[in-house]
């Protein structure tokens, strides 16, 4: 049985002139009417019939064809159940629902083909109790269902059906498909009930949702459901409405800016401007005299002849057009002439930067090897130190060493993997990446490219771009990057890439075994003077538009400035100081005011203002203060560790100052070695059960890590239990294992240097760390002692005195 779906227009255009709608007095000679209690069943595929409208059917099956054939003769009553699944070609009972609409064949139509067309009017909703028979139809006997109508004192129901109404005129409105006098035929239903049947049954549903609003009696329920789907129809017709109307008018001006586009090519060709085939023809004479590769002259053309083939118009033609301009400006084979004069390296490298002579050394070791060799295939530098040390500088200055233009890229904050590889140029706005924009800047395939913050690039959802940088930073692979913008592999083995970094625990491991890793110190007291003198104040100077006499500093006062207003291992801070004392001076001779060019260091502090307090040592008078050394990523600072002890039952150790995992265990490795030895150590057993140890290290809210505090808690902790003084003006740093060793740490120069600010004239070391003070000039260490210790008991005997301390405690 094939049945065709009766839409809201086919009602209105076709049956409203064979059958007038429903009236009220119709609808109520029609509920009255007697119904016997079996009836033939009629099966439908996609649609519902629902009381009082109307709605023709087709039928080509045999027992469809019977059951109509005989209902006709006879009384003209049927029922009408739909199929659940409309793919089933021959349904059983349980393929129908239970709930259908009895209906009155109104006309019968028989066609040429052998179906027949009948057009049936709903009664009154049923149900089936059970099938009677199955041959040649299905017959069931049936119980009517009753509509539940509200009463004329429910004040909702009218307002709701007013509702309906309302919508289904503006669903005609906004529905292009459908006549407009549909309007007119909703206005003339006079019945409540067939309002709510018919336009139920015109709604663009599916049959489970159709049969869902069949099966409800209470007809204010059933108004509401109607209603609620009329909303959702409305609603997506005024979108598909909006869309179409945007569609169309962005066609519109697309045609629009299509027409005068040719008008100006036309104006601009009679004028003798630019024109598309000119700026093609332009390009391709540009790539005449373009030095690069066969394989890539090869693709420029493809590529071209395909520009040439797309329309003006199109966002295509841009791209692609960008895409052939940056193809032209890369220096595919261009390169500079290296100058390798080692000697000229070192003068340049000497005048720039003052001190860091080893790494001055291994840059000059860098040269020569790439002199005599003759190629880029050696490790990338690395140079990783704390801020203001000089390491973007040094790239500048090889650059310039070597006569090779310079070139520098910040990665710090990169999180995005296409701002190095680029993004596909089939995206709008598509963009090289970063790398290849940078030799694009460059001019040149083999500048000094200097790499900043490498240790500060982040992953997130957009990639990692540390992964991106191993193939730029592997010899064996950056003769053919890849990025994705261009489409074409591209030689950076020329370039002399350089990276820096303030902390290598931060770059991941694959892209730190790329790169050779230079260590660049901190500088001296010393050194941060004389770069004062050569660098800093001449510079500044030379910005502010003064002369060289307008500002003198000498050696105390720029001691002075170092230790009282700057904590740092670069200069920075200390150049920015020098820039505030060079502009006090630039305002007096603005305002033609006298002033003492000779600073003092009275002028100093009225300047910048009150001096900051360095870390000083103060003194032994308490047991369990001892001094550490630590290395921070802003350069060395002092550490002091105290512990105390107090009366407790069960003993116990507890530690505060914001310490870190590495510390924590220091001191419960530092308190296990003592409790072990106590008998050397001159320690009653009984102390540790009737005494609890707390280690604090100051300044809580600043987080604190690291293996370096072992042996200064270890000092510490035997001090408070032997109530013997520290050494005076003693500092230390070392780790400390089970076994009574001490062990090797880093950052040794940052850490001598703030001993030296602090006063301190010893310092414990292990013995492995010594090759670390010999690497730094004697003249900037002279005065202070060094003891460098391999076990615990070497610490003890140097740090601790045979003195107690005034007051001391008797621990019982």
């Amino acid at each position: 049985m094939n049945i065709d779906n009766l839409s809201l227009a086919q009602v209105m255009e076709e049956e409203i002139e064979l059958i007038p709608l429903m009236s009220k007095d119709e609808e109520s000679k029609l509920s009255k009417q007697d119904i016997s209690s079996t009836l033939p069943i009629l099966s439908l595929r996609n649609t519902v019939l629902f009381p009082g409208v109307v709605a023709p059917i087709t039928a080509g099956r045999d027992k469809s064809i019977k059951l109509l054939t005989q209902a006709y003769k006879e009384d003209r009553i049927i029922g009408v159940l739909s199929q659940k699944d409309i793919a089933v070609e021959d349904p059983m009972p349980e393929d129908l629902y239970e709930v259908g609409t009895v209906a009155k064949i109104m006309r019968m139509i028989k066609l040429p083909d052998g179906n027949i067309t009948v057009i049936l009017q709903g009664m009154k909703r049923f149900k089936v109790k059970k099938y009677a028979t199955e041959d040649p139809y299905f017959t069931a006997e049936v119980d009517i269902l009753t509509e539940k109508v509200p009463t004329s004192r429910n004040k909702e129901y009218p307002i709701i059906i007013d509702s309906i109404r309302d919508l289904a005129y503006q669903i005609v409105e906004e529905n292009p498909m459908l006549p407009s006098e549909a309007a007119s035929a909703i206005k003339s239903i006079e019945s409540n009930t067939f309002l709510i049947n018919f336009v139920a049954s015109n709604l663009m549903l599916n049959i489970d949702e159709k049969q869902l609003l069949l099966e409800i009696s209470d007809m204010k329920l059933r108004a509401l459901e109607v209603m609620r789907f009329m909303n959702l129809e409305l609603q997506k017709l005024e979108l598909k409405n909006t869309i179409q109307n945007k569609v169309r008018k962005e066609l519109d001006q697309q045609q629009k800016e299509y027409f005068l586009n040719q008008q100006i090519k036309s104006i601009q060709e009679e004028l003798g401007g630019n024109s598309t085939e000119e700026e093609i023809n332009e390009m391709r004479k540009r790539a005449l005299t373009k030095r690069w590769t066969e394989e890539v002259a090869n693709h420029f053309d493809k590529e071209i002849n395909r520009l040439a083939r797309l329309n003006p118009q199109m966002p295509e033609h841009n791209i692609q057009r960008n895409y052939l301009e940056f193809m032209l400006d890369l220096p595919w084979i261009e390169i500079t002439k290296d100058n390798f004069d080692i000697k000229n390296a070192k003068k340049i490298l000497d005048h720039d930067h003052y001190g860091l002579e080893d790494v001055k050394e291994r840059i000059l070791e860098h040269l020569a090897v790439l002199k005599l060799k003759g190629d880029m295939r050696s490790p990338i530098l690395c140079l990783y130190g704390p801020p203001g040390v000089g390491k973007t500088s040094l790239g500048k200055s090889i650059a310039e060493s070597i006569g090779r233009k310079y070139v520098r890229m910040s990665l710090g904050g990169l999180h995005d993997e296409s701002e190095i590889r680029g993004h596909r140029k089939t995206y709008i706005g598509a963009m090289p990446g970063r790398i290849l924009q940078s030799i694009k800047k460059a001019e040149s395939s083999n500048p000094v490219f200097v790499l900043d913050e490498i240790d500060k690039m982040t992953a997130s959802a957009h990639g990692d771009p540390s992964s991106a940088m191993l193939e730029v930073l592997d010899p064996e692979q950056n003769s053919n990057f890849y990025d994705n913008f261009l489409e074409i592999g591209y030689d950076l083995s020329k370039v002399f890439f350089i990276a820096t970094a303030n902390n290598i625990g931060d770059i991941p491991s694959p892209l730190r075994d790329r790169m050779e890793m230079i260590n660049i110190a901190g500088y001296t007291i010393e050194e941060k003077t004389e770069i004062v003198k050569r660098h800093l104040l001449p510079k500044q100077l030379l910005d502010h538009g003064l002369g060289e006499k307008d500002v003198v500093l000498g050696k105390k006062e720029i001691e002075y400035l170092i230790t009282g207003y700057t904590r740092e291992s670069g200069v920075r801070n200390l150049n920015q100081k020098v820039a505030k004392l060079v502009r006090s001076a630039a305002k007096h001779v603005a305002l033609e005011e006298e002033f003492n060019k000779k600073y003092s260091i009275e002028d100093i502090s009225k300047i910048l203002g009150p001096s900051i307090t360095p870390d000083q040592y103060e003194n032994n008078d308490v047991p369990g203060v001892v001094v550490g050394l630590a290395w921070t990523s802003v350069g060395g600072d002092i550490l002091f560790i105290e512990s105390i002890l107090s009366k407790s039952k069960n003993g116990g150790l507890s530690i505060t100052g914001n310490l870190g995992t590495v510390m924590k265990e220091s001191a419960t490795i530092a308190l296990e070695y003592i409790k072990a030895h106590a008998d050397e150590l001159g320690i009653k057993s009984d102390v540790f059960e009737n005494y609890k140890v707390h280690i604090h290290v100051p300044e809580g809210a600043t987080p604190k890590d690291g293996p370096s505090a072992g042996i200064t808690m270890l000092t510490s902790l035997v001090s408070s239990f032997t109530q013997r003084k520290v050494k005076a003006k003693l500092a230390m740093t070392g780790e400390i294992t089970l076994r009574g060793k001490v062990l090797p740490v880093g950052g040794i120069k940052e850490k001598i240097l703030a001993a030296k600010r602090a006063n301190i004239k010893e310092i414990i070391l292990c013995e492995d760390n010594r090759k670390d003070i010999e690497e730094i000039k004697a003249e900037y260490v002279k005065g202070m002692i060094f003891h460098y210790v391999k076990e615990m008991k070497d610490v003890l005997e140097i740090a601790l005195t045979d003195q107690k301390v005034k007051g001391a405690k008797v621990l019982d």
